[in-house]
């Protein structure tokens, strides 16, 4: 079996090798190829993954490259966890929205188009040569902003799931609120992209006992705090929302925060420095603590479970993946991608059914699935007034001279990447 990375000299790599290594029985890789153009990155990150195969005595070869055709020849499955212009990019996408009291975020908001602008164009002229290549061959997506993103690999016709780890990452906290193992929890999540809500915490599987309640009874304070979302919009929902859904939620207090504080891209540029550094170090033959203040919490299990479930060897038979809508909320396009607890396996992935979604929800989730076309629409056609289009109908813009103002910063800020700009 052979797995491509692109974007595998990011600083995020090692954990996903730390995961290929301690679950190789459920993903039994022969050869792991990380490609990447940042030939002084790649060297670095291959060579501690490269230790962290033999120290968990892994027999699989690793390979480092620049050539993606090389790369993604044969694969079985590509991974893309790829960054178009860098942290320094995303210092922007996370800046220049404040001027307008707007969230500079680098998923969601202004600074979120931006990065749709520059990385669909990138990601599927990628996919185009996986199919010359290997048209059987699974897209993995883990590149933000993942909806958008595999939006517009679903609709080029490439064999793509999306992949996020904020599911994962609450079914390993409510596990430990609750005392059970992992595998036990089953979520009732649904939503689009960082864009979501646990309705349900089931234990055992889909039709299993739904203990939310007792959770936010019990734990609503230690849940509300991970969240930075106050206690009482916990209880008032009765579900628990991602920690994206702060910057709805209390939008002004994060744009305040915002500005009088450093911004995540500038503590993970500084994080990445120190990273580099200790990936240099040919002793190091594990992940390093840094990494988890890095992000990416459980993303390598994400992963693993995934491409498992999809190449038929293994892994969990349900999981929660970026797909197609297919009816599963009816009150969006079929061709909607969403975020919830699909059936994975070699065919694909199937979302389960889901009850009826509260208005408060579906209203929100119809808003930002309309902004995702509209945002779809300007990264493969480009133009100032798609940018604007999708600028004025996002619910955290939505007022004309903001629009407009922001459409000429985005444009400003991202000439290089913008090929009709």
């Amino acid at each position: 079996m052979k797995l491509t990375v692109v974007g595998g000299g990011s600083t995020y790599t090692p954990e996903l090798i730390d995961g290929f290594a301690r679950l190789r029985d459920t993903l039994p890789l022969e050869e792991l190829v990380l490609v990447d153009p940042a030939a002084d990155r790649l060297e670095l990150v291959g060579g501690l993954a490269r230790r962290i195969f033999t120290r968990q005595a892994h027999n699989g070869r690793i390979v480092t490259t620049s050539d993606l055709d090389r790369a993604v020849d044969g694969a079985d499955a590509v991974l893309l966890q790829l960054r178009v212009g860098g942290q320094a990019a995303r210092e922007q996408d996370e800046t220049w929205p404040l001027t307008c009291g707007c969230v500079g975020q680098e998923t969601t908001g202004a600074g979120g188009l931006a990065k749709a602008l520059r990385t669909v164009p990138v990601v599927l002229d990628i996919a185009d040569r996986v199919r010359r290549t290997n048209p059987d061959a699974w897209i993995i997506d883990f590149t933000n902003p993942v909806g958008i993103v595999t939006r517009a690999l679903l609709r080029a016709g490439h064999r793509a799931v999306g992949l996020c780890n904020v599911a994962i990452g609450f079914q390993r906290k409510f596990a430990a609120l609750l005392g059970v193992a992992p595998a036990e929890v089953h979520l009732d999540h649904v939503g689009l992209n960082h864009l979501t809500w646990e309705t349900g915490v089931r234990l055992g599987g889909p039709e299993g006992e739904d203990v939310l309640p007792e959770l936010l009874t019990d734990h609503g304070d230690t849940i509300a705090d991970d969240l930075r979302l106050p206690r009482s919009l916990l209880d008032r929902l009765g579900v628990v929302p991602s920690s994206y859904l702060r910057y709805y939620y209390t939008h002004d207090k994060v744009v305040e925060e915002m500005r009088t504080k450093p911004s995540r891209a500038a503590e993970v540029a500084a994080m990445e420095r120190e990273l580099l550094t200790m990936y240099g170090d040919p002793a190091l033959d594990e992940k390093p603590a840094l990494l988890a203040r890095r992000g990416g919490a459980h993303y390598s299990e994400a992963a693993v479970d995934l491409a498992a479930a999809l190449l038929g060897g293994g892994g969990s038979p349900y999981q929660v993946v970026n797909t197609c809508n297919k009816g599963t909320l009816p009150f969006l396009p079929d061709d909607a991608v969403i975020e919830v607890q699909a059936a994975v396996g070699p065919e694909g992935t199937t979302p389960l059914p889901t009850t009826p979604i509260d208005p408060l929800y579906a209203g929100l989730l119809a808003n930002v699935t309309a902004y995702e076309d509209l945002a779809l629409d300007a990264a493969l056609r480009g133009g100032r007034d798609r940018v604007f289009r999708a600028l004025l109908s996002h619910p955290l813009i939505g007022q004309y001279a903001y629009a407009e103002t922001l459409t000429d910063q985005l444009i400003a800020h991202n000439r290089e990447h913008l090929a009709w700009a």
